[in-house]
């Protein structure tokens, strides 16, 4: 039996996943959580098959959650279940440990699919995935600029995106606004831009913000 855990800060999605779960003979949804400090108490404590993740919980920014569990239980099974489109976070989840990366538009059998093979160690990566990952192959090292970014480089780039202030991006992750300011400097360095208009309508063009 494949025991879950399931990590995600909405009620009604924790019991629409227990309800597809249910009607797996092989698997049960035996605990819950509703935040980042909660998973990860729970998961580091307590033994469990698989970790249901959502990486957007309070309490928690992107993917570090996925990152710590994965320093601290490393033969622990973490599938990923977010609201995020697939080239937001998915390739930056799977280099950090996880099982999978699957949307919440994703179908019910292909949930109960892809906790089958996290469970058994093996990747899922969906048909579109794969296809974005071939790609990146064929073309070598010529992958998207902002593959190159740290994960912390890469939230700072999605919030300014987003519209937010160097303040109510450092307020959001727990930085010194002076930081935030230098991750700005960084990711225009990196990318060969040279200010956030040019930040803005490349992660507008690449499909980085909700």
């Amino acid at each position: 039996m494949i025991r879950i855990l399931v990590a995600d800060d909405h009620a009604v999605v924790r019991q629409g996943i227990r309800q597809i779960v249910a009607d797996a003979p092989d698997m049960e949804v035996v605990d819950e959580a509703s935040s980042g400090p909660e998973v990860l108490e729970k998961a580091l404590k307590r033994d469990y098959d698989l970790v249901l993740l959502d990486i957007t919980m309070p309490g928690s920014r992107g993917l570090d959650i996925l990152a710590e569990l994965k320093e601290r239980k490393p033969e622990l099974r973490i599938l990923v279940l977010s609201i995020h489109p697939e080239e937001q976070y998915a390739l930056r989840a799977l280099r950090l440990g996880a099982s999978g990366y699957l949307t919440k538009e994703s179908a019910p059998t292909e949930l109960i699919t892809a906790i089958r093979k996290a469970s058994l160690g093996t990747k899922y990566v969906s048909s579109s995935l794969a296809e974005q990952m071939a790609g990146q192959v064929a073309h070598g090292n010529d992958g998207p600029l902002h593959q190159t970014l740290s994960d912390r480089e890469y939230e700072v780039l999605r919030m300014i995106a987003s519209g937010k202030i160097a303040r109510e991006i450092a307020e959001e992750l727990c930085l010194a606004t002076k930081t935030v300011n230098t991750y700005r400097s960084r990711l225009r360095r990196k990318m060969g831009m040279k200010n956030d208009a040019e930040l803005i309508r490349y992660a507008i063009r690449s499909g980085l913000v909700d």
